[in-house]
């Protein structure tokens, strides 16, 4: 059963619809005792680092989220749930969940934000997450903010916005992606 983390906030049902359509069973986890008989997690993210991080410990689920990517329960994080997984995010300076060694920093000053849109990444790093997707595939992005992961060795696609950026990491049993892999483009 795949695990959906609900903090009250984010786009848990879309994810919840798209894991669903792809036959697989599901469970919105919102306390941390619902984590067990769960065999994924993915974590969803849309909002605030600082709001969400607190919200997350004020519930015990960073202990429990740790706790499983210890014990090799595989793992994604989406948006800001790939974001929280570095040590320190510069949106209100928040402590994370220091996962990976690294930070989250904003985009700099004149490039439009959010960035917003359909945009491609590069596979830079061979990785079963790829498995059946194109280099250079198109995904829906909408984020004010970017990982900058400390070893390069985590960072398995780039995208470029302005400059390149991290837009998926991975280690062991942990993969995150910046995008949103729950939207599908519509057909020409």
């Amino acid at each position: 059963m795949i695990g959906i983390i609900d903090y009250g906030a984010g786009n848990l049902h879309s994810i919840e619809k798209a894991i669903k359509k792809l036959g697989f069973t599901t469970k919105i986890m919102s306390k941390p005792d619902e984590f067990h008989g769960i065999n994924k997690i993915i974590f969803p993210g849309v909002g605030n680092a600082g709001k969400t991080m607190q919200i997350i410990k004020k519930l015990g689920m960073d202990k429990q989220i740790k706790k499983c990517i210890t014990e090799g329960v595989p793992f994604l994080g989406i948006c800001l749930g790939m974001q929280l997984l570095l040590e320190f995010s510069k949106e209100n300076e928040t402590d994370c969940l220091s996962i990976f060694e690294g930070t989250v920093i904003p985009f700099h000053q004149g490039v439009k934000v959010p960035h917003m849109g359909w945009n491609e990444v590069q596979q830079i790093m061979k990785h079963p997450i790829y498995k059946g997707i194109p280099d250079r595939c198109d995904f829906y992005f909408v984020h004010s903010f970017y990982v900058q992961p400390l070893h390069e060795s985590d960072v398995i696609g780039l995208t470029n916005y302005s400059h390149d950026f991290c837009s998926v990491i991975a280690r062991d049993n942990v993969i995150g992606v910046q995008f949103h892999p729950e939207k599908v483009p519509k057909p020409d």
